[in-house]
């Protein structure tokens, strides 16, 4: 009965067990906000090709057709 008084390998094991539930606590909180950051992508590009948009008109003064 050596083995269990064997204590080799603990500290990887816990350190294993530690990266794992925090690996779990990420994922879970990726689904959770899926939603609200998937949201922010379209805001940010709709706003950024709404200010484009205007810059690009306001040039059109300077260039006569």
């Amino acid at each position: 009965m050596n083995m269990i008084k064997d204590e080799n390998g603990q500290g990887s094991a816990e350190l294993i067990l530690v990266l794992g539930g925090m690996i779990v606590i990420v994922i879970a909180a990726a689904v959770f906000y899926k939603n609200y950051l998937a949201g922010i992508g379209d805001d940010i590009n709709k706003t950024d090709v709404n200010a484009t948009t205007s810059k690009i008109q306001d040039l059109k003064k300077y260039f006569p057709t």
